[in-house]
């Protein structure tokens, strides 16, 4: 029976392959575009890093000893920093700096780190030349208005060190999108064999013996196809 079975669904698969073959060589004709198209089309925006240092101003006399408290101050310092540069203020700054071009801010995205006494600022856009100029407002906002939003600098902005220079790095292409013309396909043809299952079930044309077998219909003989 299961043989049987077997038979019939590959005498459907055969007798009905244009419907399966259909949707997919449509999806195909959007997808293959997608698969062919160049790094630059299937790219998933830039990124970019400013991994920085920062200490308070203070005015300490000389003395003797290890300064660990002024390590510490500036493990606080760069802590403090990294919770502002989540903030909207940060990204309100950057926006005062690039004035007409502030546009660009649309689509970009802002987060931060920091290990003790060096921070990271980690930002990522679709346009990689808007997020160079958007790169550099944040270093001088880094250097230059921490003082608006920490009184305990006492109107002096914190010493920032900018470790490495920002650079433009296009990002991969997140995984949905690189795997969306495979789906699509496989979508398609799954759509293709539901199509050709419905149109075998209501097609009431008898194309094989075993389909009056199942009408429960007697077989009184067959008449086979004449071979050259």
């Amino acid at each position: 029976m299961i043989q049987m079975e077997y038979k019939e669904i590959i005498r459907i698969l055969i007798r009905r392959w244009w419907l399966i073959v259909l949707p997919v060589v449509l999806s195909a004709v959007i997808s293959i575009p997608d698969l062919m198209r160049d790094g630059a089309g299937l790219s998933g925006g830039f990124t970019t890093q400013i991994r920085y240092s920062a200490a308070q101003k203070l005015n300490l006399p000389e003395r003797e000893g290890d300064y660990t408290d002024i390590w510490r101050a500036s493990e606080y310092t760069v802590h403090a920093m990294t919770d502002w540069a989540r903030s909207s203020s940060f990204r309100h700054e950057i926006a005062s700096i690039l004035g007409d071009a502030q546009d660009a801010l649309h689509g970009l995205q802002i987060a931060a780190d920091n290990v003790r006494s060096v921070g990271v600022v980690y930002m990522s856009h679709p346009n990689g030349e808007a997020l160079g100029a958007i790169a550099d407002a944040a270093v001088l906002v880094l250097n230059s208005r921490t003082q608006r939003y920490f009184p305990q600098l006492e109107g002096d902005a914190a010493q920032v060190t900018i470790l490495d220079q920002p650079a433009i790095v296009a990002a991969p292409p997140a995984l949905p999108s690189r795997f969306a013309p495979f789906v699509r396909l496989g979508v398609a043809l799954l759509i293709g064999l539901a199509i050709a299952v419905f149109a075998e079930f209501v097609d009431p044309t008898i194309y094989h013996q075993d389909d009056l077998r199942r009408l429960g219909l007697p077989l009184l003989g067959s008449i086979p196809k004449e071979r050259a």
